[in-house]
């Protein structure tokens, strides 16, 4: 069972550093390694679609030193990883109301999603003041544009003409969703794009999860039987 595209809800930074008496952002710092670690990972085993959930819509009611700093180390991180991710075959890519942030991140993201890597291996979503919600939303604003410019007919509209219009439309629905920190629940994650995911929700904070964690998730996955509706009969008449 192949994996074409892996998302992954990155939370427990906070507490991690909350573990450890340290600031908040000490947590999200080190979770870049983990991202780092995951994005190889994933790399290596040459599953061609990677999302992550780096700034939901309901961050910005954070504490706003925190989100000041996040959207820092965000900044710092482009420019950092981006030479690395080049050379191993990434392509940057980036979903959410990209609007909402700085004129100077905003053409940083424009930037960054230019540069293509000259052999490609994997994509990279980065999902950015991003809402399942809006996600749905825009596209049913597109949708309703194209129709009174008369480029649709409503008789036309169905699940394949509307998930056109939607983030990452141009990439396979994902396989396996993960969480980690401890949470169950997708928080607005993705909606359409999970309806037949995979879903990990896993104990481990964020910059603890580590290669060696995301293989036995992997592992996991692959024990699953997954069956979009049919009967395990039918799925394994298939595969014989």
């Amino acid at each position: 069972m192949t994996i074409q595209h892996i998302a992954i809800i990155m939370d427990g930074n906070g507490r991690w550093a909350t573990k450890r008496k340290r600031p908040r952002t000490f947590g999200h710092q080190a979770g870049v390694k983990t991202v780092r670690s995951s994005i190889e990972t994933c790399v290596k085993l040459g599953v061609p679609n990677l999302t992550l959930f780096a700034f939901s819509s309901e961050n910005w009611s954070r504490p706003a030193k925190e989100v000041q700093r996040l959207m820092d180390l965000f900044m710092r991180s482009l420019s950092k990883e981006t030479p690395e991710l080049l050379k191993q075959g990434v392509q940057q890519n980036f979903i959410g109301d990209l609007s909402q942030f700085s004129p100077k991140l905003q053409q940083k993201m424009s930037d960054v999603a230019a540069m293509h890597p000259e052999k490609f291996v994997m994509n990279l979503n980065i999902a950015v003041n991003y809402g399942g919600k809006w996600d749905l939303a825009q596209a049913a604003q597109k949708l309703c544009a194209d129709v009174r410019e008369q480029n649709i007919s409503v008789e036309h509209i169905n699940e394949s003409t509307f998930g056109s219009y939607l983030s990452l439309a141009d990439q396979p629905p994902v396989d396996l969703l993960i969480r980690t920190g401890g949470e169950h629940r997708i928080s607005n994650f993705l909606l359409w794009q999970i309806a037949y995911a995979e879903i990990f929700f896993e104990d481990v904070l964020w910059p603890d999860f580590n290669a060696d964690e995301l293989l036995r998730v992997i592992d996991q996955f692959h024990s699953r039987e997954r069956r979009f509706g049919q009967t395990s009969e039918q799925v394994n008449c298939k595969e014989n």
